[in-house]
């Protein structure tokens, strides 16, 4: 199997559309490009190790230094070569001036702290794994990614994304986390459908990251992705809506039904997303928020956690979309109860979006 993508937060497709609309658009997008197609091998090669060889054989250790929980290194504006940087921060060490080290590392905490307290998950691979980021990757690098073994977050250029926005997000740090957790579990393959499906989990996931640190209730979410993050040339609020696919920003052709199903070919052709990965993820996402809505209260206490007993047990590699909610449906009968109010708010939450 041939690598052709790390997690980016902004998808590649985002990138080549908008850049088409003018001169001042494509040359900002040519950087953050031709830094991601350097990329071609390591991700897909580690989720296949784990795949494997289980979680427990498949140790990162020569990926990613070891010694603490938490760490936060500088790249200087270096490149893949240069990763993971100079180390700024660990867990016995005092905020620094540099803000993005010190938003990276704070988020990186709630994150694990998340899973942990209410997953019961200890860390990305539920043994103990050290969370590693790494910032101001590259020169106005419009994007942050978990490329397999850490988390990398460029600067932004102020284009595409704001300057110093992206490890301001805690909802872009959950969700590239998150891709993590995909690796060491249902290792959902980054292909139509399936890939579908892992984008979808990281964002019904990070954005429950959010909610749970913020002490929201479901109902009073604005269920965004990426809000506030947008540079000036994004006209939109967020990069995706969990409860309205389709209107985070100008161009968003997320679907919120089976019946707008953006059938794309997975080919070496960054437009067609591989197969519309970040496009149909917008159908599994609204499933989401209804199941998260009509459930009531804390997204955290029910419905995360039915989404996440899915992944963990129930999801494999080539999993579809059926797949997906006849699993989170069997999880919230377990969890909760046959028959329940929550797994019928799945169900329904699924109907009403075209899949059962």
């Amino acid at each position: 199997m041939t690598y052709r993508h790390a997690c980016h937060i902004l998808p590649q497709v985002v990138l080549l559309e908008a850049a088409d609309r003018s001169e001042e658009l494509r040359e900002a997008a040519v950087n953050t490009l031709a830094a991601s197609a350097s990329m071609r091998t390591q991700r897909v090669a580690l989720t296949q190790m784990v795949q494997l060889l289980g979680a427990e054989h498949a140790r990162l250790g020569e990926l990613t230094p070891a010694g603490q929980q938490n760490t936060v290194y500088d790249v200087r504006h270096g490149s893949w070569d240069d990763l993971p940087g100079v180390r700024v921060r660990g867990v016995t060490d005092a905020p620094v001036e540099d803000q993005a080290v010190n938003e990276a590392f704070d988020n990186a905490a709630k994150t694990r702290e998340f899973y942990s307290e209410v997953m019961k998950r200890n860390s990305i691979d539920d043994a103990g794994m050290e969370l590693v980021s790494s910032v101001h990757f590259d020169n106005d690098f419009d994007n942050a990614f978990w490329n397999g073994a850490q988390m990398v977050y460029g600067d932004g250029s102020g284009t595409f994304l704001a300057k110093g926005s992206l490890t301001r997000d805690l909802v872009v740090v959950g969700h590239e986390l998150t891709h993590g957790v995909v690796q060491f579990t249902a290792g959902l393959r980054y292909s139509k459908q399936s890939g579908a499906l892992n984008e979808s989990f990281a964002d019904a996931l990070g954005s429950t990251v959010k909610q749970w640190a913020g002490n929201e209730k479901a109902a009073d979410a604005d269920w965004l992705v990426g809000k506030g993050i947008l540079g000036s040339q994004m006209n939109g609020v967020a990069l995706r809506s969990m409860k309205e696919p389709g209107t985070a920003f100008e161009g968003d052709r997320q679907p919120g039904h089976m019946r707008d199903y953006v059938d794309l070919p997975d080919d070496n052709n960054p437009r067609n997303d591989h197969g519309g990965v970040h496009i149909n993820s917008g159908i599994p996402n609204k499933a989401f928020y209804l199941a998260a809505t009509r459930i009531g209260d804390y997204t955290w206490q029910m419905a995360g956690p039915i989404w996440y007993d899915a992944l963990v047990n129930r999801l494999r590699p080539n999993s579809q979309f059926k797949d997906a909610a006849e699993a989170t449906v069997a999880s919230a009968a377990k969890l909760y109860g046959v028959g329940k109010d929550a797994e019928k708010a799945v169900r329904s939450a699924w109907e009403e979006v075209g899949v059962l």
